[in-house]
C-alpha cells in the first residue's frame, strides 16, 4: 500500500532530491527564473513557496530556518531583500510555471518556473480601449473645419561672391 507517499522522489535518495531542490531554489532566488522540467518545478514550488512566506518576516529566527535549507548567503540577502519586498502584501502564489513544450533529447515536458512579481514582460497590465464604433441612423458627422495652410516663406539667396582666378 502506498500510504501517505504523496511526493515526487523524482528518481533520487532522499539526500540527493534535498540538494536538487535547495540549488534550484537558490538559482529561482538569485535569477528570478528558471528552466526546468514540469515535475522538479512543481516540487520546487511546494518547496520555494514556504521559504519565501518566512522570508516577509525579517527576523533572526526566519533567517536561521531560511538558511538551513538554502546554505548560501548570497541568496539569503536577495530572498529577504528585495524579493521579501516585492511579494510583502501578496498573500500567496509567489511562482509562476510556464510550460515551454518537450525537450528533444527525451521527450521531457519543459517549463519554465519564474517568481511572478519580478517578470517584466507579464507586469504590462496597459488595457488598450476598444474604439467602439457608434452610430445611429439618420446621424450626420460632424463637419470638419476646413485646414488652412501656412503660407511658405521664401528663404533668402545666399549672395554669390566674385570667384577669384
Amino acid at each position: 500500500m502506498r500510504h501517505n507517499k504523496k511526493f515526487n522522489h523524482l528518481g533520487r535518495t532522499a539526500d540527493h532530491r534535498a540538494a536538487l531542490l535547495a540549488n534550484q531554489a537558490i538559482s529561482l532566488i538569485m535569477h528570478k527564473r528558471i528552466t526546468t522540467t514540469l515535475a522538479k518545478a512543481k516540487e520546487l514550488k511546494k518547496y520555494v513557496e514556504p521559504l519565501i512566506t518566512k522570508a516577509k518576516e525579517d527576523s533572526t529566527n526566519s533567517r536561521r530556518v531560511v538558511f538551513s535549507y538554502l546554505q548560501n548567503k548570497e541568496a539569503i540577502k536577495e530572498l529577504f531583500g528585495p524579493v521579501a519586498e516585492k511579494v510583502g502584501d501578496r498573500p500567496g502564489g509567489y511562482t509562476r510555471i510556464i510550460k515551454l513544450g518537450f525537450r528533444q533529447g527525451d521527450a521531457a515536458q519543459v517549463c519554465f518556473i519564474e517568481l511572478v512579481d519580478f517578470d517584466p514582460d507579464m507586469a504590462k497590465t496597459e488595457t488598450k480601449k476598444k474604439a467602439t464604433r457608434r452610430s445611429r441612423r439618420g446621424g450626420q458627422k460632424a463637419a470638419e473645419p476646413p485646414v488652412q495652410e501656412a503660407p511658405v516663406q521664401e528663404a533668402p539667396a545666399a549672395e554669390e561672391a566674385p570667384a577669384a582666378e
